[in-house]
């Protein structure tokens, strides 16, 4: 029987993601509030409670238990939230415009209080208006909608709209975009909210990483001059080696404590900026006489920013690169002259075993002089006692002729036993384990 076909356990998952946080498609005029917020994971609970008594307040059905998007009319308002990997985003819309550019947003016809309820930090805070037209906005226009600043901007969809902003703050928290409707569709006129406030959301978070890399770069040149002292002393062969040795572990765990703090913002810096520029790329923006470009204004003002960020981040890891060489190299050295006292070691040991077997020669040749004595001694005593009881013998002449034999037999119990002990060494070596 053939075995039935079973599908991936995440199939479903992952086709779904391409359809996950889909653009709201906008009917022209209307205003759009974007909040976004960094978010712990131990906050992400909070933020589901959050917003699921906003819905049940309106009798809204809440968005299901790890849901990443979610989009709901909540009295006037028209509420998009999305959750990111850590950050949240939230968008408000309502229609229609303002009496005044900017004032009553779409954020100020929420409940008192339930957007400073959100927890989280928040890092972008902005305000966008779609209106009717046809052409560019006067001078007058921008100055009223930009409260005076310089604007950037350019036709967007290949002169289906137009779009502007300053990317400032102003006295409300929020910074502003205008997007005027050529001839966009409504889904159009989503996508293009949606990125904008997407550029100003991914800027932000990619900028998170400068007040860091500002931090670090004058830790980072300390260190370069630390490990080039460290260096030269080494080169020069002055100095004591535990205490180079002692100097690069300091200065390696500063570098990797630096590196461990600093690397994921470094990380999401770069790929926060990719998204900048893939969502500058979405806008297909041509150029208005006389103005600067969203694509012109971010490739001159936060791409420094960026690459200075990605240059102290290389430097850290280069700093770590270097200092383990150089540790290597040192490591090497100690082993060298180790290597060399261990050598001298073993040579003194070597003269001192002969020095031992010569002392333990010269012990043995005394050991039988002095055996010799006692056993001839005894044999003396033996001649004596035999000649009392009448035998006819010569203790001199009986201890003469032992003092030979005596010596022999002494010099080959000796020799025997030396040799028994050398054989029980050799076979205890060779039944220790090698290393190997």
């Amino acid at each position: 029987m053939a075995q039935q076909l079973c599908d991936h356990p995440d199939r479903f998952a992952l086709a779904a993601e391409v359809h996950a946080r889909p653009s709201v498609e906008l009917e022209t005029p209307i205003r759009a509030s974007y909040v976004a917020v960094l978010i712990v994971q131990e906050d992400r609970a909070h933020e589901l409670a959050h917003l699921v008594a906003l819905c049940e307040r309106f009798a809204v059905s809440p968005p299901v238990e790890g849901a990443t998007h979610f989009n709901a009319k909540v009295g006037q308002v028209l509420l998009k939230w999305e959750r990111h990997s850590e950050f949240s985003g939230y968008t408000f819309f309502i229609p229609n415009l303002s009496p005044t550019p900017f004032s009553e947003p779409a954020s100020g016809f929420l409940p008192d209080g339930w957007l400073d309820g959100i927890p989280g930090l928040r890092v972008v805070a902005a305000h966008a208006k779609l209106i009717s037209g046809g052409g560019p906005l006067s001078d007058a226009e921008l100055e009223t909608a930009f409260a005076g600043n310089t604007p950037v901007g350019g036709d967007i969809g290949e002169g289906v709209g137009v779009a502007y902003t300053d990317f400032k703050i102003h006295n409300d928290g929020y910074s502003r975009f205008v997007l005027i409707n050529r001839n966009l569709s409504p889904g159009q006129a989503g996508r293009m909210v949606q990125r904008l406030f997407e550029i100003e959301a991914y800027r932000m978070l990619a900028l998170l990483a400068l007040p860091i890399a500002r931090k670090q770069a004058p830790q980072a040149l300390a260190i370069e001059r630390a490990l080039s002292t460290v260096t030269e002393a080494i080169a020069s062969g002055s100095g004591s080696d535990e205490a180079q040795l002692s100097d690069l572990i300091k200065l390696a765990a500063e570098v990797e404590s630096a590196l461990a703090f600093s690397q994921f913002r470094f990380g999401a810096s770069r790929a926060y900026y990719e998204l900048v520029i893939t969502r500058i790329g979405e806008l297909r923006e041509r150029r208005l006489p006389g103005m600067q470009t969203i694509n012109e204004f971010m490739t001159r003002r936060l791409a420094p920013a960026v690459a200075t960020s990605a240059t102290v981040s290389q430097r850290l890891r280069d700093l770590s690169e270097r200092i383990a060489q150089t540790s290597g190299l040192l490591s090497t050295r100690v082993d060298i002259v180790r290597e060399k006292q261990n050598q001298a070691l073993l040579a003194s040991m070597e003269r001192r075993a002969r020095l031992q077997l010569r002392l333990q020669q010269t012990v043995e040749g005394l050991s039988i002089a002095a055996i010799t004595y006692y056993v001839v001694g005894i044999v003396g005593y033996g001649a004596k006692a035999l000649q009392a009881a009448g035998v006819p013998i010569q203790p001199e002449v009986a201890v003469g002729v032992a003092i030979p034999i005596v010596i022999v037999m002494v010099a080959i119990a000796l020799g025997r036993a030396r040799r028994k002990l050398t054989i029980s060494e050799k076979a205890s070596k060779s039944a220790v384990p090698s290393d190997e």
